[in-house]
């Protein structure tokens, strides 16, 4: 294994996040047309309801350990940082068994506070048997995420990053295999195909944990696992102590952004039904929402994820050694990276939105609608997980809390009446949800930047400048893009047709972005030549250079 520097990291991590994500995105096609509306509703319940319990049961500790095996690094206390890994690994067998009984022996009354008293769809007992099937996730999951974070904080990327290819590709395999043999092969019933489709994650867990565990074993050399050093001067109270530390802000930011779903998503159907919605849209509407809508945003989403992976060791590092001028550089290079490569992916969705969820889950017109609007929340959801992960890392707990929580509290208060008042003016309550969304992740993106320019006297001049610049490919990006859906000649709602559509936009589109934001010079300033010069040749295998100099 080789160390990554914080771009070549931030590239790793991403692509395979993206990779991961893709994956994800194209297994719902054939999972979508085996168990339909129903059994798609059906795994978005169970899938939420275990997110929740699996922010609880992972407890922040796996970010909290990269985030100390980072910070031991570059203090030299190579004792220290093993011990910590064997403790966090300690604790967080506890709370997954202790959150994993929890979930099984009361999926029940989990399952009748989604439902409440909709009839006409999934019943309780549909709910309850594939909320105690998922359940078992929770006994691997957090094991693999400390692994990971152990490998992450010493800036060893590539082996996780294929960790979370290992568990997607095995986790659709089950998925697939396992729905499509129990309900069309053997006739059972569409309650036990999902409920096998969601025990994939345990599965696909497992399966990456035996991987990561072997690639710690042949390394053990290169981290430092091989030898008995001299015990640093810290205890084991003292590490588990800033373990807690460290973990606290990272579970309730996990925690208020999973309930911050499920509130979503009960809300949406309980106020849908109240709408006069019947059972069926009712339930599709909220499980595009929570989950089918949620999975088109991920190619979005996973921009964010993968550069968290190398940023929050990257972070920690200049924030230890205090080296202002380093983290000004690296926080403001986040958002830029992150605004560069989400606008056009965001733009280009949203005018694709009908011809994208035909592709994935046949012709409804309720999808199209949802995720035309849906797509721009993944977009602030990049923004604000790169603000809440540079917080953690600068130990801005207060900030966390109050960014998470007032972004809470805005998305509960303004849900239903923002429904109500879209149903009242005559367009869909669905809208009312999306707008309450965006408005509480813009409140928390803006008291996070507030915090971290208050405190470090960080500016953002240049990030709004870049930002500026953009615009221009941007919105020539998506003039041309309108202009000409109007006149191609084919129908959205046949899927042969809808995907001639998106090839031709993303082609068009992505010519359009990429030519006028390279002649502006944009990407070279953002990702720097020399790093750039590496991922254009990784990408086109050496056969392709941009002018990286002025």
């Amino acid at each position: 294994m080789k160390k990554n520097s914080f771009i070549e990291g931030t590239f790793i991590a991403t692509a395979s996040v993206i990779l991961v994500k893709i994956l994800g995105m194209i297994y719902v096609v054939p999972f979508y047309i085996i168990v339909g509306s129903k059994g798609g509703a059906l795994y978005s319940y169970a899938y939420n309801i275990y997110l929740i319990f699996l922010s609880i049961s992972s407890a922040g500790i796996p970010s909290a350990i990269s985030k100390i095996i980072s910070e031991y690094n570059a203090l030299g206390m190579t004792e220290a940082k093993t011990r910590a890994f064997k403790l966090g690994k300690k604790y967080i067998g506890y709370i997954s068994i202790a959150s994993f009984i929890v979930l099984f022996v009361f999926a029940k009354e989990l399952a009748v506070l989604i439902l409440g008293n909709l009839s006409g769809g999934n019943t309780i007992e549909d709910v309850t048997f594939v909320i105690r099937c998922v359940s078992f996730a929770i006994l691997i999951i957090p094991h693999l995420s400390v692994t990971k974070g152990f490998l992450q904080g010493h800036n060893y990327i590539t082996p996780s990053s294929n960790s979370n290819l290992i568990e997607q590709i095995v986790r659709i395999f089950v998925i697939l295999i396992g729905s499509y043999l129990a309900y069309k092969v053997f006739n059972s019933s569409l309650t036990l195909a999902v409920g096998i489709a969601v025990f994939g994650a345990f599965v696909g867990g497992l399966v990456a944990y035996i991987y990561l565990q072997r690639s710690i074993r042949r390394n053990k050399k290169v981290l430092n696992l091989n030898k008995s050093y001299k015990k640093d001067p810290v205890t084991n109270k003292e590490i588990i102590k800033k373990i807690a530390i460290y973990a606290t802000p990272f579970v309730i930011i996990n925690l208020v952004n999973s309930i911050y779903n499920f509130v979503d998503m009960v809300l949406i159907l309980r106020t849908l039904d109240h709408l006069g919605y019947t059972a069926s849209d009712a339930e599709f509407i909220t499980s595009a929402i929570a989950t089918w809508g949620s999975k088109l945003c991920m190619i979005v989403n996973s921009i964010a994820m993968g550069m968290t992976v190398s940023l929050i060791p990257s972070i920690v590092e200049a924030y230890t050694k205090k080296n202002w001028d380093d983290l000004n550089h690296k926080i403001n290079k986040s958002l830029q990276m992150i605004i560069y490569i989400s606008v056009p992916l965001t733009l280009g969705l949203s005018i694709l939105a009908t011809p994208v969820w035909t592709v994935f889950y046949n012709i409804n017109h309720y999808g199209g609608e949802i995720l035309r609007v849906l797509i721009f929340t993944a977009l602030f959801a990049n923004l604000y997980m790169i603000v809440t992960s540079t917080l953690q890392s600068l130990n801005k707990y207060k900030a966390v809390y109050q960014s998470s929580i007032f972004g809470f509290l805005f998305k509960v208060v303004l849900n239903v009446p923002l429904m109500i008042l879209c149903n009242y003016i005559g367009i869909g309550a669905y809208y009312g949800a999306l707008a309450s969304t965006l408005i509480s992740f813009i409140i928390s993106i803006y008291i996070g930047l507030h915090a971290i320019s208050l405190e470090h006297k960080l500016s953002y001049k240049e990030t709004i400048k870049q930002v500026l610049k953009l615009m221009v490919p941007a919105l020539a990006m998506t003039g041309v893009l309108l202009v000409i859906n109007m006149f191609l000649p084919f129908n959205v709602y046949s899927r042969t047709d809808a995907v001639k559509v998106i090839l031709i936009n993303a082609i068009i589109g992505g010519i359009i972005y990429l030519g006028i934001s390279i002649k502006m010079k944009i990407p070279q300033y953002i990702f720097g030549g020399r790093d750039l010069e590496k991922i254009i040749k990784k990408l086109t295998f050496g056969k392709f250079k941009i002018k990286t100099k002025s």
